[in-house]
C-alpha cells in the first residue's frame, strides 16, 4: 500500500512539474507579445491566467491575442481560450456613458485599488468588460481603466446614438446642483462640476430641465450651463483661454488620478484646463510628452532659462523628470505644467499654483525648475494625432 502512495505522489508531482513548465513557457510567450503588441497597459489590455489546463487570454489588441495563439503547436492550442474585447459576455451593451459628476476610474475591479483618472458626468465610454460590480472601460483620450458600474449607464449602439444626438447643456459654474424642481431651495438630485454634459428637456423660468444619461430628470439653473453645440463648434482656444481656465483651478488640492474641480493631479489638469476648452489631449504626462509640437529647453542636458523665455509661448505645455534629482538622463516623464510666459508656468503639486523658473522670482521652483526636460506646443497641433477638438472626436456626436 505505501508503494502504491509513493508511485501516486511521484505521478502527481510529475504531472504538477510539467504543468509548471507549461506555465512558464506560456508566461515567457505572453511576456514578449506583450512588449510587442501591448507596451502601454493605460491603452492596450493584454491579460493571461490560467485555471486547470487551460490558458484564458483577454486584449483590446486583436494582433496580441492572434500573436499569442500563433505561437503555439496544434496540440497546445487546445487549452488555448483566446478573447478580443469587448467581451461578448456583454452582448450588445459595449457602449456607455458617465452619469455621476465625476466617476472614479482605478487600476483594478475594487474600490480600493489605485485611483487611475477620472470621467466627468455626459463622458461616452467603451465598455469591455466586466468583473464583479466594475466594468473595463475605454475613455475618449484611450486611456483603459475600472469604475463603477453605478457610475456608468449602459447602452446598446441605439440608445447610445440617440445619447449622442439628443440636445445637450455643459454645466459652467466650477460647481454646483442638479435639483429635483425648478426651485433653488429644492432638494438636491446630483452635485455637478465644469465639464458635466446632459440632456436638455425644456426651459422653466430661470431653470433648464434636463435629463442624466441613466434617466434620472433635474433642473439646473440656466446662468451655469451653456448649450452644447455651441460650446463644441468654439474656434480652437487662445492662449488666453487655455490660461483663463487654468487659473479658474488655482488653490484646488493635487489628487492622485484626479481630471476636476474637486481635485487634479498633474497631467488631469493640463488635461482639464484643456478639455474645458473643447480639446482633448492624452490622460498621463508621459503620454502628453510624446504629442504635439517639440520645444528646445535645455542646453547640455540641463534646463536653459534663456532658451525656455526665448522659446515658449503661453499655453505650453512642459515637462520634468524627478530622474534628473539623480542625475539620470532620459528618465521618465513625473510632472507636467502650462507655461504662462515671463518665465512662470501653473502647475499642480500639492494643489494648483503659479510658480516661476526664474531663481529671482518670489515663487521660484527650484525643485521642479532643475527637473525640466522638454516642452511641448499643443495649440498649433491641434486635430494632429492625439491632440482633438471634441467636436471632431466620433464618440461625441452620431455620424450620419
Amino acid at each position: 500500500m505505501k508503494r502504491c502512495f509513493f508511485f501516486l505522489a511521484c505521478a502527481l508531482f510529475n504531472l504538477a512539474a510539467a504543468a509548471q513548465i507549461d506555465t512558464l513557457a506560456y508566461r515567457a510567450t505572453a511576456n514578449t507579445i506583450q512588449k510587442k503588441y501591448a507596451p502601454d497597459k493605460r491603452s492596450v489590455y493584454f491579460d493571461v491566467r490560467f485555471k486547470g489546463d487551460s490558458v484564458f487570454v483577454e486584449s483590446t489588441s486583436e494582433q496580441a491575442v492572434s500573436a499569442f495563439g500563433n505561437s503555439f503547436a496544434a496540440n497546445e492550442k487546445a487549452k488555448l481560450i483566446l478573447s478580443v474585447l469587448p467581451s461578448k459576455q456583454l452582448k450588445d451593451q459595449i457602449y456607455g456613458v458617465t452619469t455621476i459628476s465625476v466617476a472614479n476610474n482605478r487600476s483594478k475591479p475594487f474600490h480600493g485599488a489605485e485611483l487611475m483618472t477620472q470621467t466627468l458626468l455626459g463622458t461616452p465610454i467603451q465598455i469591455l468588460k466586466k468583473q464583479g460590480g466594475f466594468y473595463l472601460v475605454k475613455s475618449p483620450d484611450g486611456y483603459l481603466a475600472w469604475t463603477d458600474g453605478g457610475s456608468i449607464a449602459l447602452m446598446n449602439e441605439n440608445k447610445f446614438k440617440e445619447w449622442q444626438a439628443a440636445k445637450k447643456i455643459i454645466y459652467v459654474n466650477d460647481y454646483g446642483h442638479a435639483l429635483v424642481k425648478a426651485d433653488p431651495t429644492a432638494a438636491r438630485i446630483s452635485d455637478l462640476v465644469a465639464g458635466n454634459v446632459l440632456r436638455f428637456l425644456a426651459t422653466e423660468g430661470s431653470f433648464t430641465k434636463v435629463a442624466f444619461p441613466d434617466g434620472r430628470e433635474a433642473y439646473i439653473p440656466t446662468n451655469q450651463t451653456a448649450d452644447y453645440s455651441a460650446w463644441l463648434k468654439r474656434p480652437i482656444p487662445s492662449t488666453e483661454a487655455i490660461l483663463k481656465t487654468a487659473q479658474t483651478l488655482i488653490g484646488v488640492p493635487y489628487l492622485w488620478g484626479g481630471t476636476s474641480i474637486k481635485g487634479v493631479d498633474c497631467s488631469g489638469f493640463t488635461k482639464t484646463a484643456y478639455f474645458l476648452n473643447g480639446v482633448i489631449i492624452p490622460r498621463d504626462a508621459s503620454q502628453q510628452a510624446l504629442v504635439g509640437e517639440k520645444l528646445d529647453v535645455t542646453e547640455n542636458d540641463s534646463v536653459s532659462v534663456e532658451k525656455c523665455l526665448k522659446n515658449l509661448k503661453p499655453g505650453d505645455l512642459m515637462f520634468f523628470s524627478a530622474a534628473k534629482r539623480r542625475g539620470v538622463n532620459g528618465g521618465r516623464i513625473s510632472h507636467t505644467a502650462i507655461y504662462m510666459g515671463n518665465g512662470e508656468f501653473i502647475q499642480s503639486a500639492g494643489m494648483v499654483k503659479i510658480s516661476s523658473i526664474l531663481p529671482t522670482a518670489t515663487n521660484y521652483d527650484e525643485y521642479q525648475t532643475k527637473t525640466l526636460v522638454g516642452a511641448r506646443r499643443i495649440l498649433t497641433q491641434i486635430n494632429q494625432p492625439e491632440i482633438t477638438k471634441v467636436e471632431k472626436h466620433d464618440w461625441y456626436f452620431s455620424k450620419k
